[in-house]
């Protein structure tokens, strides 16, 4: 299946596989290079789609009138 066609949730276990495949070293190099070259793909998915999903997340504001505003979430990377 396209890394495309999966859900965040997919890739990521997908991905984290890998990583416990590659940690246990059991793997011939090309193997190992292959889980290697995979595993990057999928991680470049996963941060596409938390950059996509963080640019949607929006909050409900009351503002001081009782006025009830939907804003955008701001994010800080100290937070």
């Amino acid at each position: 299946m396209s890394i495309k066609k999966l859900s965040f949730e997919s890739a990521l276990k997908e991905l984290e596989e890998i990583v416990d495949m590659l940690e246990k070293g059991e793997l011939s190099i090309e193997e190992a290079l292959e889980k290697f070259e995979k595993g990057v793909k999928l991680a470049q998915f996963c941060t596409s789609k938390l950059n996509e999903i963080e640019g949607k997340v929006s909050v409900l504001v009351e503002k001081e009138n009782g006025e009830i505003k939907l804003e955008e979430l701001e994010y800080s990377e100290e937070e």
